[in-house]
């Protein structure tokens, strides 16, 4: 009959933010490795709490699968002799697989008889395989630091201290740093006992819950979740969703209880933010707001107990809070009494990168590259100049006393600094904004100067490091340049900036002069411009461009991120005609003949067939055509026109020799169907085209 099988590893309290992706591993590698083993099984679910991750496996078979093999050796041919004895093929195949010839078996493939060996293996009882199979689960699972304690090499993410290792209600043997496994897990470390007995796999979670250990994460986020709404009600207020706040106290705790606080009402003349990251950030407490979100003078905590003795633990609490709201209202204040841009010799002092100079040197650089983009994107004059006001002061806020103590608050501290300076609204924004995005679903810069602002720092990273030979490799991207280009790319494309990206590394790379990168201009170009490929590429594919017009879009010369996504999206929708179809295979011979070489100008006074005259005029009207659909950004007009030269093409082919004898005459007509390729370069590389 089949059994659940259960292994609990229990542990010192893990950090909260190894424990989803540990899970997932321990999931996987359970399924891989019964697999492996031939062990039927049924579902596998996976439990965590900060003192413990458990696997629970349904319904495993108590025997192996047996293993049924078949071993092709050569062609029954080669295999026997004119007297049909085995030949040295054969024998050598038989020593390799430890049989006789007489034991061998003759089966076809593709119509081709061939010798065969079988061999069986029995399965093995799930009680010899499952203990090994533990302890290989358990070596297996990694996390991001890991630990020894006292004399052992074992490393895990915390020290483990018991083990519970059932195949239904027999205990396995297993060992591991010392501790051997049985049947008594703990419970709370507070609340429950310390020898909690588990019959049976079918038991776990509810011999748990009455020892106050809720192991179902999924089952204590909930009632997590749900606790909150409740009291936040009970506050006259509402909670915002905040997975990854939820996330990380799920993981805090084991049997959770929901309970609001109050902090003093001045502290909600502070910015909002400053009042949200230490309660949230360092208390992991959640904010409570009146229905037109502004904050009220409340916060939810979750502690991991009973509601026992409730009040107490509520004026500790708001005891700590108090203390770091004074800290924060003390930091802005003193940042207050200057205006922000007294801050701007101490950046000077601040190294950006030990190669790259200080902040002060990146603020100028920036302002420069954020001036030119302004210019490319005809700013007024007002929008220039609250641009310039924002590339002097963004970076001011990282000096102030309140960012040194919140660094999550850079940019935002800096908003709420510029207003109470009194500086325009737009210089404020642009402010904060120049840090956006900052991760890969954050939201985008809204206003012009904020835009440009982010585009040119970002660019200004980029060149730099890319210009040390730093770009990112497999997994290391210590600069988030991955994160930073993509940023680049989605503001460059929602907004539909046409920007040339070669004239904007261009200018970045000449604004480093002083920091003599060892990288030639040339070299950042061409590996940044692939960098933005890829990015680009990862953008077209998530909205279902195919893999084959993406490379025929990146084959060319990376002009500008949006109008090469427009091209994408045209062409897409141009290949599903007939036009393109039947325009492809006139192409294509065209482009193998021409094979990337340049013939040189094509003369008409070589011409001898009135179609090489049909089919130059064409392309000379097509041209013309491309270079207004180009102005246009008119990419499927352009396609069209394309498509247009199919029937010159095909007459073309079916009357003209292109590879005549004569050298003058050939190189010739190979320069007029380079011109087609030329032609479709303003697209892309169609020779990339599955067809």
């Amino acid at each position: 009959m089949a059994k659940d099988l259960l292994l609990e590893i229990g542990t010192e309290e893990i950090p909260a933010r190894f424990m989803e992706p540990a899970l997932r591993l321990l999931a996987a590698t359970a399924k891989e490795l019964l697999e492996t083993a031939r062990l039927n099984f049924g579902k596998i679910a996976v439990f965590g709490t900060p003192r413990r991750l458990t696997l629970l496996v349904g319904e495993v078979a108590e025997m192996a699968e047996d293993l049924k093999m078949e071993f092709k050796g050569p062609a029954v041919k080669s295999a026997y002799d004119a007297e049909g004895s085995p030949t040295k093929a054969l024998e050598g195949f038989c020593r390799s697989q430890g049989i006789e010839p007489a034991d061998l078996f003759i089966k076809e493939l593709n119509s081709v008889p061939y010798v065969y060996a079988a061999k069986n293996a029995k399965g093995e009882a799930a009680l010899a395989i499952l203990p090994q199979l533990f302890l290989d689960i358990i070596n297996k699972l990694n996390f991001p630091k890991t630990m020894r304690w006292g004399d052992l090499d074992m490393r895990f993410a915390r020290p483990i201290h018991w083990l519970v290792a059932l195949y239904g209600n027999q205990v396995l043997p297993l060992e591991v740093a010392g501790i051997t496994a049985n049947r008594y897990s703990r419970g709370h470390r507070f609340l429950g006992s310390d020898k909690v007995e588990i019959k049976s796999p079918a038991h776990y979670k509810e011999a748990l819950r009455k020892e106050y250990v809720i192991v179902d994460q999924k089952e204590r986020r909930q009632m997590i979740a749900e606790q909150i709404k409740e009291v936040a009600k009970t506050c006259g207020g509402k909670t915002k969703e905040d997975d990854e706040l939820l996330n990380e106290v799920t993981y805090l705790l084991e049997y959770p209880t929901a309970f609001a606080g109050f902090f003093n009402e001045d502290y909600l003349s502070m910015p909002t933010e400053l009042i949200i990251t230490p309660m949230r950030e360092h208390q992991r407490y959640f904010p409570v707001f009146r229905d037109d979100n502004t904050l009220l003078n409340n916060f939810i905590a979750v502690r991991n107990g009973t509601a026992k003795d409730i009040n107490i633990v509520q004026e500790g609490n708001e005891k700590v809070l108090r203390s770091r709201l004074a800290d924060a209202a003390f930091f802005w204040q003193e940042d207050c009494k200057h205006p922000l841009e007294d801050n701007l010799p101490k950046l000077a002092k601040i190294v950006f990168h030990e190669k790259l100079g200080t902040v002060a040197q990146k603020v100028v650089r920036v302002s420069v590259l954020a001036g030119w983009l302004a210019t490319e994107l005809d700013f007024s004059l007002e929008e220039a100049t609250d641009t310039a006001r924002a590339a002097e002061l963004m970076k001011c806020d990282l000096v102030s006393s309140v960012v040194y103590e919140f660094t999550e608050l850079q940019g935002i501290m800096g908003k709420y600094y510029a207003r109470h300076d009194g500086e325009r609204e737009a210089v404020a924004q642009a402010i904060e904004e120049h840090y956006l995005p900052r991760f890969a679903a954050d939201e985008l810069p809204t206003s012009k100067a904020g835009l440009v602002l982010s585009i040119a720092d970002k660019m200004d990273s980029l060149v730099g490091f890319f210009g040390l030979g730093m770009q990112p490799t497999g997994s290391q991207d210590p600069y988030a340049l991955r994160r930073q280009a993509a940023g680049i790319a989605n503001m460059i494309i929602k907004y539909g900036l046409n920007i040339s990206l070669p004239d904007l590394i261009d200018i970045a790379f000449d604004l480093h002069v002083k920091n003599q990168l060892p990288k030639s201009k040339g070299e950042v170009q061409e590996t940044l411009e692939q960098f933005f490929g890829q990015r680009l590429g990862n953008i077209l594919n998530e909205e279902g461009i195919s893999y084959d017009i993406v490379n025929a879009i990146l084959a060319v010369p990376l002009e500008s991120l949006n109008q090469s996504r427009l091209k994408a999206h045209a062409l897409a929708s141009f290949r599903t005609t007939v036009a393109c179809q039947e325009m492809l295979a006139g192409f294509n011979r065209a482009a193998n003949l021409v094979k990337g070489k340049d013939f040189g100008q094509v003369k008409e006074k070589l011409f001898v067939e009135e179609t090489e005259k049909t089919l130059f005029k064409a392309i000379v009207e097509a041209e013309n055509k491309i270079a207004e659909d180009l102005k246009k950004q008119d990419y499927l007009v352009l396609l069209e026109a394309l498509g247009g030269l199919r029937g010159p093409i095909d007459q073309f082919f079916d009357k003209v020799m292109v590879m005549t004898e004569d050298e003058n005459i050939r190189n010739n007509r190979l320069a007029l169907l380079g011109k087609i390729v030329k032609a479709a370069k303003n697209i892309g590389d169609l020779s990339q085209l599955v067809t």
